[in-house]
């Protein structure tokens, strides 16, 4: 979000580290409340932001993403998921600043701290990654799967709603590529950290399916 510059220097005073240590910013995905505070640290910190080729188009303009259903009918079927988007609203997420210029990824492992890999998972969008720290046991997930839903309230492991997913049985197929990870913690864009494994998650989000 584009508040979460404060939340990052309050992160960066408990693991005892400083804003000048940064060395980049990497992206799942370029959605609108993903990139909030993006274009700041690449101005502020001189860091370059790193992001799969396939959403660069969706950095340089976050608001005009695909999706397969109406936000609408989710505000007004599923009052659950309100306070989540009005908390989006609360912290201007609809807002961002557009990413002016980013380093696109395809593949392969990151050349930034943690040497994650790279996994191709799109579906949520065209260009969705996630990140692997295999030394870690870790997977960050992004929104390919997530613990909260906000447009639903629903919590537990699932693919995002169709009101901000580009192509949901896609996004169920790219399911695969972190099911073969069998890392143990799995960290996601919406709710909490996840820690019996990618395999389990992944069960679930398609016993669940799309919504």
């Amino acid at each position: 979000m584009p508040r979460s510059w404060d939340s990052l220097q309050r992160v960066l005073k408990v693991v005892e580290r400083d804003l000048s240590e940064v060395r980049a910013l990497v992206l799942t995905h370029a959605h609108f409340d993903h990139i909030g505070m993006a274009e700041r640290v690449r101005t502020e910190l001189g860091v370059p932001v790193l992001v799969h080729e396939n959403d660069v188009p969706l950095a340089r303009k976050p608001l005009q993403y695909t999706h397969e259903r109406a936000r609408s009918r989710y505000l007004l079927t599923k009052p659950r998921g309100l306070p989540h988007v009005l908390g989006f609203l609360a912290s201007r997420a609809f807002w961002p600043a557009p990413v002016r210029a980013t380093h696109p990824f395809s593949e392969g492992v990151l050349d930034v701290p943690g040497s994650p890999r790279v996994v191709f998972t799109p579906g949520h969008t065209v260009g969705h990654c996630a990140l692997h720290f295999a030394d870690r046991d870790a997977v960050i997930a992004g929104d390919a799967l997530v613990m909260l839903d906000p447009y639903l309230g629903a919590k537990g492991p699932r693919i995002v709603a169709g009101a901000a997913t580009a192509d949901s049985e896609w996004a169920l197929s790219s399911l695969d590529a972190l099911a073969g990870l069998e890392a143990g913690t799995v960290l996601t864009g919406h709710g909490e950290p996840w820690r019996n494994g990618t395999a389990e998650a992944v069960r679930l989000a398609r016993q669940v399916g799309p919504s």
